[in-house]
């Protein structure tokens, strides 16, 4: 089955900017345009499994798709056009291999901040609560348990880290130093707003929002200013933790249709800091997903499609 994925995007007339753990980004002919190619890679732990999940990029995609047309009213975003034909020439001719997981957007410099909002006590979250009753710093009422629902969604910015290097968790005041205030405040408006809206809106749809990441962008804006825009993708299985709400239990982990999956299968399997390269006894061999890990994987980031949007692929 996993031979049906797309690992890498190999556009070879085109010039690959950056290979990031799923996305492929290229240039264009229009300076002010990007190409981002979701392809079907997937990470965990920040290891790039060898094997890749069918049609995840297609997934990521559409639910990027819709949350942008969904949330639009809230901040802009980079998105241009998901239409390969609406894209420049050079583009085109890669339509087969684009179809559903490409989209064209706006150049934009990025802000160096992954902007989360947690919910719920959950992940790296619930780790550091456990040892000193904080997240990311920030003091939490004393006896909350494991996946517990937030007072207030928290805005936990981390550092952005180089691929292959680890996000840190930093507090509120250290990210408003890396960023500046005024930047700072406004980005934690519209995340804290986004999160808001989408967690109400997956609730409807059966699905918790326990936690999930945006990045941000700037962009040149009339008499030499910046303007503040939404980039890389938004909401999906890869970056927010998705929870069934019908078995919604307080106290333990829950079942999820994120990477967890992926991440208790690694585990299992003996992986731990140190081993990114590969199994024990194996560096440097990469690591493989059992043909079961790679269906099950796929099974879920369908469902959460579905969940959401009330259409497949």
């Amino acid at each position: 089955m996993s031979s049906g994925a797309l690992i890498d995007s190999n556009l070879p007339d085109l010039q690959l900017l950056n290979k990031g753990k799923v996305r492929d980004v290229y240039a264009t002919s229009d300076p002010n345009l990007l190409l981002f190619v979701a392809s079907d890679r997937i990470s965990a732990y920040d290891v790039i499994l060898r094997n890749g999940v069918p049609d995840k990029g297609k997934v990521l995609t559409k639910i990027s798709l819709f949350w942008f047309e969904k949330l639009k009213h809230v901040i802009p975003t980079h998105f241009v056009t998901a239409n390969v034909d609406e894209m420049p020439a050079e583009v085109r001719k890669y339509k087969d291999t684009l179809e559903g997981r490409a989209m064209l957007v706006k150049k934009a410099k990025v802000v160096p901040l992954e902007a989360i909002v947690r919910g719920y006590l959950a992940g790296s979250g619930w780790a550091e609560y456990k040892k000193s009753g904080t997240v990311h710093g920030i003091p939490l009422p004393s006896g909350m348990v494991e996946s517990q629902q937030l007072p207030e969604p928290l805005f936990t910015p981390s550092t952005k880290a180089e691929q292959g290097e680890h996000d840190e968790n930093i507090s509120p005041e250290r990210a408003a130093s890396i960023i500046g205030q005024e930047l700072y405040a406004k980005v934690e408006r519209a995340a804290l707003q986004l999160y808001k809206e989408a967690a109400d809106f997956a609730l409807t749809k059966g699905l918790i929002l326990a936690d999930t990441k945006f990045e941000f962008g700037l962009i040149p804006a009339a008499g030499g200013s910046e303007e503040l825009i939404l980039v890389d993708e938004l909401l999906t299985p890869d970056s927010s933790r998705y929870w069934p709400a019908a078995e919604y239990k307080p106290g333990g982990p829950q079942p999820s249709f994120d990477k967890q999956y992926l991440r208790d299968w690694l585990t299992k399997t003996g992986f731990r800091k140190g081993l990114e390269s590969g199994p024990e006894g194996k560096e440097g061999q990469g690591w493989v997903m059992d043909e079961s890990v790679v269906e099950g994987t796929r099974k879920r980031y369908l469902e959460a499609l579905e969940m959401l949007t009330g259409s497949g692929l």
